[in-house]
């Protein structure tokens, strides 16, 4: 079974891009984040022609998460992280598909720090910790995927001070995940390489895409009841370096 998450920052202007990558990856579910549409948007009809189901939660302008899969249709469990009733961002999304629970999650950025928006994504980190040590307890197979926007470690970004002030590179974002990951949690990425910087993330600015500049900010982590069978994982940097390109190349599992 291949799993992926793919921040597609903004589906119908990417939808070529998206569909090229479908059907090349054929992957079994992806975990989409940065969806950019509203629910009424989604563009369905084109997903469906690919082969896919899908559920998902739209917002105008920002966020949007969503869930395929492979000719199959993923039954929702939830389309927001509980803890909060006063958050409606769409920046979450959960689903079971072929006997495994799925998230697709895209936790807040955080800039500028210190600040609300910093606040509020430590917060929202605090809240993940929670529903994800319910899984543990309860020994679910669950694959938490999607955009962290944390780089865990000094390795999961290029040699550089440019981003030391930036919230995803910041001790208490590093901690969250830190936390998180220790309930039990096997960042797949990392354990199938464990001295490659892995990045999946290029910013457009500062011709970083062609420099190789970029982070680790996609993760999947597999509960306990999931990691003895991670096989592969990997990221598809060519998709980044495509026209009308995401910033984000996809990260993707292969379960045994």
């Amino acid at each position: 079974m291949k799993i992926a998450t793919f921040n597609i920052n903004n589906i119908n202007r990417r939808l070529p891009n998206l569909m090229r990558w479908l059907r090349a990856a054929k992957p079994d579910i992806v975990c989409l984040q940065e969806l950019k549409s509203t629910d009424e948007d989604f563009p369905l009809d084109a997903i469906e022609k690919a082969g896919y189901g899908a559920v998902w939660h739209g917002q105008k302008t920002w966020n949007g998460v969503a869930i395929l899969a492979r000719n199959r249709e993923p039954v929702l469990i939830r389309t927001e992280l509980p803890g909060d009733r006063d958050d409606h961002e769409a920046r979450y999304i959960e689903a079971a598909v072929n006997g495994i629970v799925v998230t697709s999650l895209y936790l807040p950025n955080g800039n500028p720090q210190p600040g609300p928006k910093f606040d509020y994504k430590l917060k929202w980190f605090k809240r993940l910790q929670r529903h994800a040590a319910k899984f543990i307890k309860q020994e679910i197979p669950v694959v938490l995927a999607g955009d962290y926007n944390v780089a865990p470690t000094a390795s999961d970004i290029y040699p550089t001070r440019s981003w030391d002030k930036d919230a995803l590179i910041q001790p208490q974002s590093r901690a969250a995940f830190k936390s998180l990951v220790m309930q039990g949690w096997t960042d797949a990425i990392r354990t199938a390489h464990p001295s490659k910087p892995m990045f999946t993330f290029w910013d457009y600015k500062r011709n970083r895409w062609p420099r190789d500049a970029g982070l680790r900010l996609d993760h999947l982590l597999l509960s306990p009841a999931l990691a003895p069978r991670l096989l592969k994982a990997g990221v598809d940097r060519k998709v980044r370096g495509e026209e009308s390109a995401s910033d984000h190349a996809p990260a993707w599992i292969i379960l045994r």
